[in-house]
């Protein structure tokens, strides 16, 4: 037996699952990053940023967190949009603990007490977690954590800043007190349980966002139909991005093709720091018209009930 299995047979190993939930666009994959270490959620300003939950992998000596990024939950305007709450909700059946995020910023909202409503009904520790505390002066924080605690009786409240990283270790913290005993899940070096075509796709899909708006950014979903390593050791990535109309590829596409190129520039750097190789990244513009409501296509994109 070696050193580190005696330490953790003495210390008795914990494991468990925790959902990040909350309503779009209040900082829950720039928690997870932040907690990981490492960038496998996408980040934008665009609400409904990310689509699919998202398994992040925290492993230290003593315990394993497995954290679920989840959709933000909303008013469905799309099959997708119902895919996705539906994502969001199944993730709160499975888990230790559920953190709650708000952005104390935008103050409390319908869209919170909505989601409060939905915590009522679990058995699970939920915490809350005031995210963006970094844009509020601390004395609107009191007032601010009696009203949510008017709606409903919390297992704990950590204000943090997911962004500057401000009280992110006390949350760790405070997580470890609720987990089991249990076993590691997944490898020490393990930071996620997507496959690696998943987050690469989600990289394209990010650029996208950051660089579209209006309707363009809800309107793309991004494949990756070719991944493989070449004789010269660069990995070569054929990637398809898809739209719903004719307009909208000429837009991903650009004048002279420029704003194509420049995503596949952006994407290819965070990709090659996610593999920690070099990559050929190829992209591709696709209409699929009214994709967000076919459900063929939804599946194949990876939308699913479970």
């Amino acid at each position: 037996m070696s050193e580190q299995d005696k330490t953790r047979g003495a210390k008795k190993f914990k494991s468990g699952f925790v959902a990040i939930i909350g309503r779009p666009n209040v900082g829950k994959s720039t928690l997870m990053n932040h907690l990981i270490g490492q960038k496998i959620a996408i980040m934008s300003d665009k609400p409904q940023t990310t689509r699919n939950k998202i398994h992040g992998v925290f492993t230290s000596d003593d315990y394993q967190i497995v954290f679920l990024d989840t959709p933000g939950i909303h008013k469905p305007q799309s099959k997708m949009g119902n895919y996705m709450n539906q994502s969001a909700e199944g993730a709160l059946k499975e888990v230790e603990a559920a953190l709650f995020l708000v952005d104390v910023s935008e103050g409390l909202g319908g869209g919170d007490r909505f989601i409060i409503e939905k915590l009522k009904s679990l058995k699970t520790p939920v915490f809350l977690v005031m995210n963006k505390i970094d844009k509020i002066e601390p004395e609107a924080l009191l007032p601010m954590i009696a009203q949510y605690n008017e709606l409903h009786e919390f297992a704990e409240i950590v204000p943090i800043s997911a962004l500057q990283g401000n009280n992110v270790n006390t949350l760790l913290e405070q997580i470890t007190k609720y987990l089991p005993e249990g076993p590691q899940y997944y490898p020490a070096d393990q930071i996620t349980d997507h496959p690696e075509q998943f987050v690469c796709a989600e990289l394209v899909r990010e650029k996208i966002l950051h660089m579209t708006r209006e309707e363009i950014p809800h309107s793309i979903a991004v494949t990756i139909e070719d991944m493989r390593v070449q004789e010269n050791g660069v990995v070569y990535i054929g990637a398809v991005i898809f739209v719903e109309r004719d307009s909208q590829k000429g837009i991903i596409i650009g004048k002279r093709g420029e704003l194509l190129k420049e995503v596949g520039k952006q994407a290819r750097r965070d990709i090659e720091a996610l593999l920690g190789s070099r990559i050929y990244l190829e992209l591709w513009v696709k209409v699929k018209k009214d994709w967000r409501n076919q459900e063929r296509v939804l599946k194949d994109l990876g939308f699913r009930n479970d």
